[in-house]
């Protein structure tokens, strides 16, 4: 399970930083900022085409525009490693952007030669994990020229395109000073539980209304929709947890597809469960089909149709970054509502427990593994990313892509902030407990109070995101703040030990079950003799 908050964005490029490959582009393991290559042909079908490049933004100050940006013409020297001056071509360089391969010595050392050579940019072409020299650019203070890395591949596909007589233009819009990601992340995750812990309270009330009504008792049973956890459960679901995570990591390349379908079988059942309940509200088109004894409307068997295309589509779409994080966001909360509405946690000790497990899991995983790993990242982030530069991701996170991305930068690795479904599903568990406590006595206290906790704890969450400009594990603070949160309102009203133990409208319902079953052994006992 995944339970951090990270925003996946650039930073920027310094010497001796990680250059790492994902799909068509790279990630920088500290830092980078994305920028447009616009490159234009003469002669060629194709007028001109982008292309995404990185750069540092403190080394050099690109135009946030196009119209803004200078035409500069594009010189190949891939074939020359421009680590001396006897490299440099014999026509010249003079006012040209020149494109070289990485390696043979420092970047910017290729960056000095060019520089002297009169060219007013070095675009540093490589598709491979790379180690760049050690050394930054104090060293090279006299180095003033725009140094940027572009895809191989990318170059090949401009010299295919547009010919071999390029010019190029580059700018970097500017990012807005105000992240709306975190607001929609916001709203997702509060609704989530929210509406969970509330759908989870009319289960309860309905439960109550037929445990009064001795001969519906049998019908409430098969109707139960719970699924509740003890403490000694909680405590083996941690551990479990912990197990996965640990091989998530060292077998990631092959259980990462074990996740993905697992994921679409349950999140398509999610979905159905979710959106039954509305159609169900609906008295028309209720006919129905007979099938060997047994009937089913069509309406439901349509339901079932779009929820399993709904997850297929996603399947095989995927990696496609421009609309198939709007799937994920769907099933994810749909997943995360279904969890939270039917995992039952019977008593404020279980929630104690859970939460508090999975807090220390969170705290572990993130802040105590980066002192394990032989490259020194936590097993969390590792997860969240892909390690080891895998291009598939795991489908537990809400995503969020920044929107400017899809205008004049879709060209570029699109980035994301991300919420883990732990981050939803856990504290939610929480306040659907507090609901289904407030159904029995009466009140709606708990679940508003820890309700909005949950929102403050988010709001908390973001602030130390911003301020620390790092990735949060967000059961750091969620779990404080709804955990002392219901802990006060119990305690202030008196009702701690109920709280904590459950109500007697639960225990009574354990000694009726109890009586029940002690009632069919005897009858069984009775027939025997």
């Amino acid at each position: 399970m995944e339970v951090y908050l990270w925003s996946e964005q650039a930073e920027c490029l310094q010497a001796g930083d990680v250059l790492v490959e994902v799909g068509p582009f790279w990630r920088l393991k500290t830092a980078a900022q994305d920028a447009i290559l616009h490159a234009s042909g003469n002669g060629s079908i194709l007028p001109s085409k982008d292309y995404c490049m990185l750069y540092n933004p403190h080394w050099t100050v690109l135009p946030s525009t196009l119209e803004n940006a200078t035409s500069i013409n594009l010189m190949n020297l891939t074939t020359t490693p421009l680590c001396n001056f006897s490299d440099l071509p014999p026509g010249g360089i003079k006012d040209r952007a020149i494109v070289v391969q990485w390696g043979t010595c420092h970047i910017l050392e290729k960056a000095r030669i060019a520089q002297k050579g009169g060219a007013e940019a070095v675009l540093i072409a490589n598709n491979s994990v790379q180690y760049p020299p050690s050394g930054n650019k104090s060293e090279f203070r006299d180095v003033t020229i725009l140094i940027a890395f572009i895809n191989n591949k990318d170059f090949k596909d401009m010299k295919q395109t547009l010919g071999s007589n390029i010019t190029v233009k580059m700018y970097s819009p500017s990012w807005p000073d105000f992240d709306y990601t975190m607001v929609v992340i916001f709203a997702i995750a509060v609704f989530t539980v929210a509406l969970g812990g509330y759908w989870s309270g009319l289960i309860e009330l309905e439960n109550m209304k037929a445990i009064t009504d001795t001969e519906d008792r049998e019908m409430r049973k098969k109707k139960e929709e719970y699924l509740t956890f003890s403490p000694l459960t909680v405590i083996i679901f941690v551990v479990i947890c912990c197990v996965m995570m640990v091989l998530l990591y060292f077998f990631y390349k092959w259980l990462v597809y074990v996740m993905i379908a697992i994921f679409c079988i349950a999140s398509a059942t999610s979905l159905y469960n979710c959106l039954e309940a509305l159609i169900r509200k609906i008295p028309c088109g209720q006919c129905k089909i007979v099938c060997r004894d047994r009937s089913f409307e069509i309406r439901l068997l349509l339901l079932a149709g779009f929820c399993i295309a709904v997850a297929v589509v996603w399947a095989v779409f995927r990696n496609e970054d421009r609309w198939a994080w709007i799937l994920q966001d769907i099933l994810g909360i749909a997943f995360c509502l279904n969890l939270i509405k039917t995992m039952k946690l019977p008593n404020f000790k279980a929630c104690v427990i859970l939460l508090g497990l999975l807090l220390l899991y969170d705290v572990f995983f993130v802040f105590i593994t980066p002192f394990i790993t032989k490259n020194g990242e936590s097993i969390m982030v590792e997860l969240a990313a892909g390690p080891f530069g895998n291009s598939e991701k795991l489908p537990v996170v809400i995503r969020v892509p920044k929107l400017i991305y899809f205008s004049v930068m879709s060209v570029c690795l699109m980035p994301v902030s991300i919420l883990g479904f732990g981050d939803i599903i856990v504290p939610g568990l929480l306040i659907a407990y507090c609901r289904r406590f407030d159904v029995q006595i009466g009140s709606s206290v708990y679940y508003i109070s820890t309700t909005i906790a949950y929102a403050v704890g988010m709001i908390l969450t973001f602030v130390v995101l911003v301020l620390m400009k790092k990735g949060q594990p967000a059961l750091l603070y969620l779990v404080p703040c709804t955990l002392i949160t219901a802990s006060i309102i119990a305690w202030r009203r008196k009702e701690m030990k109920k709280f904590w133990k459950g109500n007697s409208y639960q225990m009574m319902d354990h000694l009726d079950y109890t009586t029940n079953e002690n009632q069919v052994n005897s009858e069984e006992h009775t027939i025997q003799q």
